[in-house]
């Protein structure tokens, strides 16, 4: 699979690269999560949340957790404990003053880590979430098989990530916005123009639907299923640990 970068006449890996760009936006990434998605990424969070309250989850893992909006949102899950990774020390700064402002530090932690280069035991956690990170991964297949190492037996792996609609003329309308407001107003408020021009072409290369749950069934999960949010703009994967 071909790797999209940021910057691509950067010499640096692609990890590299997601991390500086990542640390460049972060003091305008929630704004600008909100803006260009028309506040609709706050209702892909509860449809995640709703999922997982439905296992098992006393200990969650939070890969790629950014700002921690995702483990905020899973806090409300009175019984979860959650652990927020991500590779850019700058958006968890964002993310760390949102769990203090809410007194949540005794249930949020972020830490800095890489989804391909897990530090945790094996079967340490019940449920794995990432949000909008699996397609950012240096190595895929890598990420997924670490994420299952430390799946406890029957964990469930969770992933909200970008797709591109079956429907024609929402493609259309999808593509249209990718390519004009997308970059257009996130250059304007996060002052780099790469970062919102590798968003759509990270999205248009990754493989997903179909596609993405044979390379889960490929790394060894089972119960593997996704569910279509927004018409196709966005999906949900779910998958277990056998």
């Amino acid at each position: 699979m071909e790797k999209i970068v940021p910057y691509k006449e950067s010499v640096k890996d692609k990890k590299e690269q997601v991390a500086e760009m990542f640390d460049n936006i972060s003091h305008r990434y929630d704004l600008l999560n909100r803006v260009l998605s028309f506040n609709i990424d706050v209702q892909w969070r509860k449809k995640l949340r709703k999922e997982v309250e439905k296992v098992l989850h006393n200990t969650i893992l939070d890969v790629a957790t950014g700002t921690a909006d995702v483990a905020l949102e899973l806090s409300k899950l009175p019984e979860a404990n959650i652990l927020g990774i991500d590779i850019s020390e700058g958006m968890m700064s964002y993310g760390r003053k949102k769990i203090a402002e809410r007194k949540l530090q005794d249930r949020i932690f972020l830490e800095y880590g890489d989804a391909t280069h897990l530090k945790y035991e094996n079967e340490s956690f019940d449920v794995v979430t990432v949000s909008f990170g699996v397609r950012n991964f240096d190595n895929l297949e890598a990420g997924l098989l670490e994420m299952k190492r430390i799946l406890k037996k029957g964990g469930h792996l969770f992933i909200l990530e970008f797709s591109t609609p079956n429907n024609k003329n929402i493609k259309f309308f999808t593509d249209m916005y990718y390519k004009t407001l997308l970059p257009t107003v996130g250059k304007l408020i996060s002052k780099d123009k790469a970062a919102y021009s590798y968003l759509p072409e990270s999205v248009e290369h990754f493989p997903y639907g179909q596609k993405f749950l044979e390379i889960l069934n490929n790394c060894g999960y089972c119960n593997v299923s996704l569910k279509e949010l927004t018409l196709g703009v966005c999906t949900l994967y779910k998958a277990k640990k056998a």
